[in-house]
């Protein structure tokens, strides 16, 4: 019988830890796939083929991120009504929030197979590997549904203070997705395509038993048929939360683009030495976004419990293990970047090589930044200020989009390294006096106990 978690009481340091552990398994599992793909694409295909998969990256970050921050949004709700221990309501914010997923990512699915190939154009995708990259893209946007349930479903049995069962059925995902990858790419000859293909059905199979475990482990979800109806009330709280985590992750993507454009229009090595650099940094920065996505939760549930002051020891806690995680890591990749790099690339591609080690030495020495802007937006969106956490995206798509039109021109390369850093800087000068003013809000309406519910800024 599984059995939901509450993070309101005890040392935060532990259950933050506890809590974030299988988070980050399941996120490197995700990264695992995701460096999986590239490796048997670069070293089975080539090169065009890798920067095929690599040109799309930050539209796919641009419309996942949206499906991604939504899904995280709607379980806000859940955590937070959870924490208040009024389990009928929890019910129809779930509820409702399946039907809504339903229609937008059906909506978003068909709309960006539609506009699959403008959008490459628009990026100045290369004509040597525009068929590889449409192939790769199109069958990522029609995966849309299935990875939209998987991050819901993940979201609210998170939300239930349980982040080790996700992780199981991603571990079950990732390991049918390399068989996938080898059996679509090497037996059926499906190229680039078949890369994407073996993802999507991984991710879907991954949602399907988050469903059926969800709904016959928990007995706390066992609703009635009155909590099971439409409640447009609900879904308008839903969407004012989930719609705006959706949109920073849009903003940014959209500061992202503009950078991968720019990257794109250096030619194809400057592309597979992008793709490759991105693959490897992404796995070590999810712990980063583990820690977020914890830190979420334990805000959610300790804000529905009126603890604001629960809220700060967490910060302590969480910031505690990101520099210590941080220095770990730049150790590690300043010493073995280019051997990561080997992952992805022949050792006679030399200028793939040493730009991919150049764009992760620089990345690392800022990964601080990047923890903290994580710890610090996911905390305030799970307060229910997500209006003012997306505003952090803003000023990240800011600095993306200065680097990409003034710095990439004069600089190649090296300016595209510094893409992301600045994009981190411009996010922490907003977001630490933002957490400033939420905390001290928050802490004003408890002591006049009146609720901030989802009526915050």
């Amino acid at each position: 019988m599984a059995t939901s978690k509450e993070m309101t009481a005890g040392p935060a340091l532990p259950l933050i830890l506890k809590f974030t552990l299988p988070l980050l398994l399941g996120n490197l599992l995700q990264q695992t796939y995701s460096l999986v793909d590239a490796a048997i694409v670069g070293k089975f295909l080539g090169i065009n083929a890798l920067a095929s998969v690599g040109a799309s990256t930050s539209v796919v970050f641009l419309i996942l991120g949206f499906c991604n921050g939504c899904c995280g949004g709607f379980g806000i709700p859940v955590a937070q009504k959870f924490g208040a221990r009024d389990y009928s309501t929890m019910r129809s914010y779930i509820s409702v929030s399946l039907k809504l997923s339903l229609v937008m990512s059906v909506t978003i699915a068909v709309v960006t197979s539609i506009l699959c190939a403008d959008i490459l154009r628009m990026m100045r995708t290369p004509e040597n590997i525009f068929e590889g990259a449409y192939a790769y893209l199109l069958v990522t946007f029609i995966g849309v549904p299935f990875t939209f349930f998987y991050n819901l479903l993940s979201s609210i049995i998170r939300a239930l203070g349980d982040s080790k069962t996700p992780f199981w059925f991603l571990l079950l995902s990732t390991v049918l997705n390399i068989v996938l990858d080898l059996f679509c790419i090497l037996v059926l000859d499906w190229g680039v395509a078949g890369a994407a293909i073996a993802t999507v059905i991984s991710q879907g199979l991954s949602a399907v038993l988050c469903y059926i475990y969800m709904y016959r482990k928990f007995d706390i979800l066992q609703s009635s048929p009155k909590e099971r109806r439409f409640q447009p009330r609900l879904a308008k709280t839903l969407l004012y939360i989930g719609v705006p985590m959706g949109l920073q992750f849009s903003i940014t993507a959209i500061g992202s683009i503009m950078l991968q454009s720019a990257n794109n229009a250096l030619g194809t090595a400057c592309v597979a030495a992008f793709t490759s650099a991105m693959r490897i940094k992404m796995f070590f920065i999810c712990t980063f976004e583990s820690l977020g996505i914890a830190m979420a939760t334990y805000s959610g549930q300790n804000y529905g419990a009126g603890k604001p002051e629960r809220i700060w020891q967490g910060i302590k806690a969480s910031a505690l293990m990101m520099i210590v995680y941080a220095a770990f890591t730049f150790v590690l990749l300043m010493l073995g970047a280019k051997y990561f790099a080997l992952i992805f690339v022949d050792p006679s591609e030399t200028e793939i090589l040493l730009d991919t080690e150049l764009f992760l030495h620089i990345s690392c020495m800022f990964f601080p930044t990047l923890g903290l802007l994580c710890i610090l937006r996911y905390t305030i969106q799970g307060v229910g200020f997500t209006n003012l956490a997306m505003f952090s995206g803003v000023a990240e798509m800011i600095a993306r989009i200065l680097v990409s039109l003034y710095a990439v021109p004069a600089f190649g390369f090296l300016a595209v390294c510094y893409g992301d850093p600045m994009a981190w800087i411009a996010a922490d000068l907003f977001l630490v006096p933002a957490f400033i003013y939420v905390y001290r809000r928050l802490k004003r309406q408890v002591l006049t106990n009146s609720p901030v519910a989802q009526t915050a800024a």
